[in-house]
């Protein structure tokens, strides 16, 4: 009993401390906080909202140690969304605005600027960064990014409900902020396509339509075990290069697409969509999903050359995706598509590709 009424009295002690803490530094804290766009934790950020004047709306959640959601629905770009963060703790007011350029700037601030919203882990009560009690999720900061300043080296911001804009500007970047908050969704997506390692890897199925000889499938029997398939008589392979094979199925651990073409016009887009594929990729895991994905050849550019001086009879540095169970439309670079776009005579000895 003599325990609990002496935890009480500590409770109602630190209790007290923090209202004579909170009421001695309330106007201070008010006045600092029209400034301090900064998150000086952002670890402990748990979702952005970011929206503009053109009915753009981006919310990023986090779901894990590093890892978002994008509007709850795509896997977030881990570069970008370290950028932003990067960015939201390192932010440093550069100089407030000019009296006589105030009411111009809140103007421009009112129709073209970003809504930022910025939640956080919180306690409801936090004595001296020591003692944290009662966690909850709360809305720590809304302001409005805006565009640059004159010389480009800043960006106007302002709180929210504030009428004293600033000049915000991130030390070590030749430039300023408004770009890196953007709510445009396809900005903050994770453009992966393939991301698997060798030991998640069951099989791999490639059919290239216009070339049925030189379709097949890997079977890794794991152990460093594995056997090709041609499709054409649905036979196993009996001598292949073991090494590149293997090479072949580690080159699915990372395989992006370059950009996004779900704006393209859709007749151009349904126009490319109707040609047969060049290649179809189905990849599946040891948990048994599959993955499929269709290549299109992309047109040549107009007096585009190939090696040999010969029109090229396609883009050879893109070419066309269709990723994500058909509902994105993309471009990739043969640079990063090369090494599993191979033909099954890749794998076949020498000699026998000679024969072919």
């Amino acid at each position: 009993m003599k325990k609990n009424r002496n935890f009480i009295v500590v409770v109602v002690l630190l209790a007290i401390i923090a209202v004579v803490l909170l009421l001695t530094n309330s106007r201070t804290t008010f006045k600092r906080s029209l400034s301090d766009f900064a998150v000086d934790d952002t670890s402990t950020v748990t979702k952005i909202f970011m929206s503009d004047k053109n009915n753009n709306n981006l919310l990023l959640t986090r779901v894990d140690a590093g890892k978002w959601l994008v509007n709850n629905k795509y896997p977030g770009s881990k570069a970008n969304i370290s950028l932003l963060m990067e960015t939201m703790l390192r932010l440093q007011v550069k100089a407030t605005v000019p009296k006589a350029a105030t009411e111009n700037v809140i103007r421009d601030l009112a129709t073209i600027s970003v809504k930022v919203e910025i939640y956080q882990w919180k306690y409801r009560i936090d004595i001296f960064d020591w003692i944290h009690l009662f966690p909850h999720e709360a809305l720590s900061k809304v302001y409005f990014v805006g565009g640059p300043i004159q010389s480009n080296m800043g960006s106007y911001m302002i709180m929210e409900h504030s009428s004293e804009p600033y000049v915000v500007f991130l030390p070590g970047l030749r430039g300023f902020v408004t770009p890196i908050y953007s709510p445009i969704e396809k900005y903050w997506r994770d453009y992966s396509i393939f991301r698997k390692a060798l030991p998640q890897i069951a099989s791999v199925r490639l059919e290239f339509p216009a070339d049925p000889g030189n379709s097949f499938e890997v079977r890794n029997n794991q152990n460093r075990d594995v056997s090709l398939i041609s499709l054409q008589d649905n036979q196993q392979v009996p001598v292949f290069d073991t090494l590149k094979v293997m090479n072949f199925l580690t080159s699915f651990r990372n395989i992006n697409f370059e950009a996004l073409l779900n704006d393209m016009d859709p007749h151009r887009k349904d126009s490319i969509l109707a040609t047969a594929p060049y290649c179809i990729i189905s990849l599946t895991d040891t948990a048994h999903v599959t993955q499929s994905i269709k290549a299109f050849r992309k047109g040549a550019a107009p007096g585009e050359v190939d090696d040999f001086g010969k029109p090229a009879p396609y883009d050879l540095d893109r070419l066309y995706t269709l990723v994500n169970n058909g509902q994105d439309f993309t471009l990739a670079q043969y640079f990063a598509f090369d090494k599993i776009l191979r033909p099954k005579m890749f794998f076949l000895p020498q000699l026998e590709t000679k024969k072919k």
